[in-house]
Formats: structure tokens, C-alpha cells, sequence
């Protein structure tokens, strides 16, 4: 009578072995629409007769009350329940995207991941969610963005109380990754945003089949990012990582570059309207830049690694370049021996230049060599490795306090410098292992944001908090070089 179905996880009642709930997936039962059902069944006989208590389709049943991922993306997005616990008539589940709760013995579930709020929804502090980037409205403190993957671009109205989607007008093919935007900083409401279907770069298992399938570009908006239109001409399709802009352009012809995963870099004259290729100088065939800056009239473009097979001195290495001719040409910056994975580029006081990197994995090399954050005070001539980490993210220089250096990776590691980068210290309350980037917040020079793999994003005080309980063991491997 039945197609074989998906099913997941199965919990017994303490005291009843008989009594069990069990997560399906894809039943579709015959003769019935072609439509697989969903949810969480449940049995007092041991199996021999089935209630299905949670059975959701096309449509969600009314004993199911969800929060913005169904509305979002329909009732499929978030399948059947990975994982389920039960204490008397208390059931909580987690699935692809949501946690949901019963208190009624699974007659109906609740979203506990997410709640609504306004116009929007907050967070309880339960999302799943990897972020890129905070990214803050310079007209309107209130409206602020995260460019998150798998869910798209979110806005909040309320100065980060309250979320909710913003892509209005995206394709449907890009809406899954929002990598990065950037506000003209003087004229309201005009930015672009680079979004692709590719999720999860620069991890290097995004890599392993080339970047032929990858799609995505640039979207431009006039409204503060609430609609958007593509702004790509000139592109090949491509999953565009991160997009920065010359503030010295005028503001009736900008000039930005774009980084885009296998092609390389793009620029723009005109304010996004048309582009370029300027790769020449750039690794082939496939160049992996992945994230942009721009300083002291040098344009810089981090490559990221193919492969974490540790071997150097392949076309897998990821290096850093720049260009002097604002794209035009491209040569290849001396990094530290043994070091193949940078990860960001920052600039400081004095002419310093940070990098973050990946450590290998060669062990011809120490274990885990050229990982952490790297320091140069003469152009790149030589470097220091100040602190040490396997899997380090991205270093940004706050910049209201240029000495002030901040780095995170994913050795559950959020670190902090005041000296320049010379000495660092754990922000103490960060204990969440996926650690992207921090992004100090602009309205409130105590507090910083933190992007994360898996972790949405934390906010809490700049300096960490001496009073966080800790629920990890810092790797001995991070430290501070003095």
C-alpha cells in the first residue's frame, strides 16, 4: 500500500517500550497525490498500529505552527525531524532549519527557534543559520543587514530586534546566498549586493567539481535594499563573493570590483551598470579570488586554496595579489614559507598589513603551519606569525580604533588585539566553534557582531565578558606570539 519512506529518528517513552514516535519523510501512500507527506508518527503498540500526528504536505496542517521558514519557503524547506527527545509530554525536535516543540504529547507543535515580533521575527537564540556579513544602512541606524547562505539576504527596520526576508526581485537561482553588499556613502538608499546559488565558499568541498555550474552576480537596488534588480551586464555567470568600492569615484560614476569565484575580478566604471574582466596576472584557469580591498591606491584580491591536501607549490595554493593600475594587471605578493590558505587581507596604521590564513595540512611541515593571522610592517617584505591558529577566518582593523585588531576562526575562536596585532586575547563568552568574522557594530564602539558557520550571529561586548560561563577548552595551538 505504501511507497518506502524516509525515516529518521525514532524515541521510545520511558516506562512504555510499546509507546514510540517516529520522524518520516517522502510517504506517499497509493493512490493519493503524487505529493509526499511529512512528520512525526506515533504508536502505542509497538509499532502494530500508526497515528500520524504530524502530517504535512504542499500545505501545513493547522496543528503546526511555524515560524518565517515555512512562510519563506514553504513547508518542505526544513523535511522531517533529524533528531527528537521526549520527557513525559514535552517533545522537541530539530530538523534542517527549525527546532519545534509539543507540549501536548505531539497533538501540535510549536516553532521555539523563532518567534514573531511586529512586522518581523525575532530570534530565541536557536538558529542554525551561516552568515557572512552585518552590513549597516549609513543613513538609517535602524536598517541593518545580515548576508546570510541557504536562507538569502535579511533586513531588519528595528536596529536588529526584528528580521525579515529581502529579496524582493532576485532571481530565484541566486536568492541562496547573499555573500556581501556595499553603500554608496553618499547618496541614500543605492547599494549592490553580490549573490549566487553556491553556498559555503571558500570551504574547499565547494570546489572539488570546478566552478562551471556556479551562478550568481550582482543586484542593485535605489530603496535601501528592500527591492532589488540585477546589475550584471557584462558578466559571465559566477558565484560573486564579495564587492567593494572606490570612495574616491564620483558619485555619479562608481567605480567598484567584484570578486567572482573561477573567473576573477570585475570592475565597473559606472556604477555597477556595466563590467569588466580585469584578471590578467591572476592564476588560471580558474582564479578563486574571494575577498577585495582596497589601500593606499593598491587594489588587493585574496585566492583562495583548491585543496587542503597541504602539498605547495601547486595551481591549488591560494596567494594574495594586487594591482597598482586598478585592476589592470595583477602580481603576486610574497607570503610567509609554508603559508597557502589566506583567508582576508586588512590594512592598519603605519602602513601594516594582516592576513589570515587556513593551516596546512603537509606533514612534511609542522602540524598545522601557516594558520592564525600574519603581520607585515614593510609591504610584505617579511611577516610574523602573531597568532597561531589552524583555521583562522578573517581579520578585520576596527576602524574606529585602528589599533585595535580583531580576528575569529573556527577553532571556537574570537581573539582581540590593542597593540596592533602584536599581542591578542580570547573574548572571553564566544564559545561557539564556527567563528566567521567580527564586525564591530558602528552605533556602539562597546559591542561587536560575530558571523558565524552554523551559528547565525552573536553580538555581545567588545572586549568579551570576564563573567561568561565557558563550556570549551581554547586550543593550545592558539596563542599570543609576544
Amino acid at each position: 500500500r505504501w511507497f518506502l519512506p524516509d525515516l529518521r529518528a525514532l524515541v521510545t517513552v520511558d516506562g512504555r517500550p510499546d509507546e514510540l514516535f517516529l520522524s518520516y519523510g517522502e510517504l506517499k501512500p497509493k493512490g493519493e497525490p503524487k505529493t509526499p507527506y511529512f512528520g512525526v508518527a506515533h504508536t502505542r503498540d509497538g509499532g502494530a498500529t500508526w497515528e500520524y500526528l504530524w502530517k504535512s504536505a504542499a500545505n501545513q496542517p493547522p496543528n503546526i505552527h511555524d515560524a518565517w521558514l515555512t512562510e519563506r519557503f514553504g513547508t518542505y524547506w526544513g523535511e522531517n525531524p533529524l533528531a527528537m527527545a521526549i520527557r513525559g509530554n514535552l517533545l522537541i525536535e530539530g530538523d534542517l532549519g527549525r527546532t519545534m516543540r509539543s507540549t501536548d504529547g505531539g497533538k501540535t507543535w510549536d516553532a521555539v527557534y523563532s518567534r514573531r515580533a511586529g512586522d518581523g521575527y525575532a530570534t530565541t537564540g536557536l538558529d542554525v543559520t551561516t552568515s557572512y556579513g552585518v552590513h549597516f544602512d549609513p543613513f538609517d541606524p535602524n536598517r541593518l543587514f545580515i548576508s546570510y547562505t541557504d536562507i538569502g539576504l535579511f533586513r531588519s527596520e528595528t536596529g536588529g530586534d526584528t528580521w525579515i526576508g529581502s529579496t524582493d526581485g532576485v532571481d530565484r537561482a541566486w536568492r541562496n546566498t547573499t555573500y556581501w553588499m556595499e553603500f554608496d556613502p553618499e547618496v541614500r538608499g543605492r547599494v549592490w549586493a553580490v549573490m549566487s546559488n553556491t553556498h559555503d565558499l571558500p570551504r574547499t568541498r565547494m570546489l572539488r567539481r570546478g566552478t562551471g555550474a556556479f551562478k550568481g552576480g550582482v543586484m542593485a537596488s535605489t530603496d535601501g535594499g528592500r527591492s532589488w534588480r540585477k546589475s550584471s551586464e557584462g558578466m559571465e555567470e559566477a558565484a560573486c563573493t564579495h564587492i567593494l568600492l572606490d570612495p574616491a569615484s564620483p558619485k555619479d560614476k562608481r567605480v567598484l570590483y567584484v570578486a567572482a569565484m573561477g573567473r576573477g575580478v570585475y570592475r565597473s566604471l559606472d556604477g555597477g551598470k556595466t563590467w569588466e574582466l580585469k584578471s590578467a596576472g591572476l592564476p588560471g584557469p580558474e582564479p578563486l579570488v574571494w575577498r577585495l580591498n582596497l589601500h593606499a591606491n593598491t587594489l588587493y584580491a585574496v585566492v583562495a586554496r583548491r585543496k587542503d591536501d597541504g602539498k605547495f607549490g601547486t595551481p591549488n595554493d591560494g596567494a594574495v595579489y594586487r594591482s597598482k593600475d586598478r585592476g589592470e594587471t595583477w602580481l603576486r605578493m610574497d607570503l610567509p614559507p609554508g603559508l597557502n590558505g589566506p583567508t582576508g587581507i586588512a590594512f592598519g596604521p603605519q602602513d601594516r598589513i594582516y592576513v589570515s590564513a587556513w593551516a596546512r595540512t603537509d606533514p612534511v611541515f609542522a602540524k598545522n603551519a601557516g594558520g592564525g593571522v600574519f603581520l607585515s610592517s614593510d609591504d610584505g617584505k617579511t611577516w610574523q606569525n602573531t597568532l597561531k591558529d589552524p583555521n583562522m577566518y578573517d581579520v578585520t582593523v576596527d576602524p574606529a580604533h585602528p589599533n585595535r585588531i580583531y580576528a575569529a576562526g573556527f577553532q571556537s575562536s574570537a581573539w582581540r588585539s590593542d597593540d596592533r596585532g602584536q599581542t591578542w586575547y580570547r573574548l572571553r563568552g564566544f564559545n561557539f566553534k564556527g567563528g566567521h568574522r567580527i564586525i564591530p557594530d558602528p552605533r556602539n564602539g562597546d559591542r561587536v557582531f560575530i558571523t558565524t558557520f552554523g551559528g547565525s550571529v552573536w553580538y555581545g561586548p567588545a572586549g568579551g565578558d570576564p563573567k561568561a560561563a565557558e563550556d570549551i577548552v581554547t586550543p593550545a595551538l592558539a596563542f599570543s606570539a609576544r
